[in-house]
């Protein structure tokens, strides 16, 4: 989601800043990459990448080919080649590092597929551009009106505008299969331009409409994430999170993908306790895993019958127990085990920094109320005596 005050004006500048979508916070633009190789210089005799990377509204980039070796940098307004007529958009990225990124999306610069850029937009382009980006709005509520007429199940999340306003392509959100033959005929009749209806998943129209997300933080999904995996409620189980969906799930209504950022870290931690479902068997009795922290790296049990009363055991002792009872051999009671925690942690002599020292060590020492008289008394005193003499 772009800031608002460097949005493009009419003239296909930012309102804003005037930077061109090239400010320092790197904030104008959604999905924005640094150019960390701007300031290097391409050793003699290598010719320049002849690529670039150019994006469109809510954060569609494509790569086109620089065919007539224009000089182009990060923030110019370029018309490029689409199918039919041309498409208007601001170049994202420039140089070496447009080569990195198709190579990590998997892009063949030497495919006949890709497009070229045709010019660089003059003022007739951008008026005209700007003309049609004024009337998707209006359109937006036009088509949903029309789609809830004709009893169709779908949303209508977005309208996007070809550069020549030529072509509208709708985005749409559905669950099942949507016949909207009749829908495309009555957009064509009242909007007079060609019509592309463009199925999405609620990820994606979240990452489009962008928002704040109960972190506080825009959405990750309109921000810099750009692959979509699946996150399953596994993932909530294994780091101990409750299973509540309405905490869980994010504005998309789906699981929210930060869910996946720290799952490989708890996996590798989980690896060194025992599984929850296996039980210790002491000749005190059968012992049941009750609680587990990852952080601290413990496990609490309970003995059956006495559910009230846990105790404390590390991964390796719990471990330990594990392996001799698969041997038949049952240990005595779990007291033992939790006796060798609490000597390991007086050995460490851990402190509370906070209750190591008073909070109240700098304050002025308080005088007592009896001191206080003596020293009245005895100024009293010396002031009568003064008095007489």
């Amino acid at each position: 989601m772009a800031c608002s005050s460097c949005s493009t004006g009419k003239d296909g500048q930012p309102k804003g800043c005037k930077n061109n979508g090239t400010c320092g916070t790197d904030g104008c633009n959604k999905l924005t990459v640094f150019d960390w190789l701007s300031n290097m210089s391409l050793p003699g005799g290598v010719e320049p990448f002849n690529f670039v990377e150019v994006r469109f509204k809510n954060g569609r980039k494509h790569f086109y080919k620089n065919t007539e070796n224009l000089s182009l940098s990060i923030g110019d307004i370029v018309a490029t080649e689409a199918n039919p007529g041309h498409d208007v958009g601001m170049v994202s990225l420039t140089g070496e590092l447009v080569r990195v990124q198709m190579k990590k999306k998997k892009e063949d610069p030497d495919s006949g597929e890709i497009l070229k850029i045709y010019r660089k937009a003059s003022q007739k382009d951008i008026d005209v551009w700007q003309e049609a980006r004024d009337r998707e709005e209006k359109i937006k509520q036009r088509s949903r009106q029309i789609a809830i007429r004709l009893n169709l199940s779908m949303k209508i999340s977005d309208v996007e505008f070809q550069g020549d306003g030529s072509k509208a392509t709708f985005y749409y959100t559905a669950e099942d299969r949507v016949d909207f033959r009749q829908l495309i005929k009555e957009f064509a009749r009242e909007f007079n331009t060609r019509i592309e209806m463009r199925q999405i998943g609620l990820r994606q129209e979240a990452a489009r409409l962008g928002g704040i997300g109960s972190c506080g933080r825009e959405l990750c999904c309109s921000t810099w994430l750009t692959d979509f995996r699946s996150v399953s409620t596994s993932a909530a189980r294994y780091q101990q999170l409750s299973l509540n969906p309405q905490k869980l799930a994010g504005q998309c209504g789906k699981l929210k993908c930060c869910l996946n950022y720290e799952l490989d870290t708890y996996l590798e931690a989980l690896k060194s306790f025992p599984k929850t479902d296996v039980k210790l068997k002491t000749k005190k009795g059968t012992a049941v895993c009750q609680k587990i922290d990852i952080f601290k790296g413990l496990l609490w049990y309970a003995y059956e019958g006495e559910w009230m009363n846990w105790h404390k055991l590390s991964p390796e002792q719990a471990n330990k127990i594990i392996a001799r009872n698969k041997k038949d051999e049952a240990v005595g009671s779990l007291e033992e085990y939790e006796l060798e925690i609490q000597m390991e942690d007086d050995k460490k002599g851990f402190k509370d920094a906070v209750g190591e020292d008073s909070l109240t060590r700098f304050d002025k020492p308080k005088q007592h109320r009896k001191r206080r008289n003596k020293k009245r008394k005895k100024r009293k005193g010396n002031t009568s005596k003064s008095k007489n003499a």
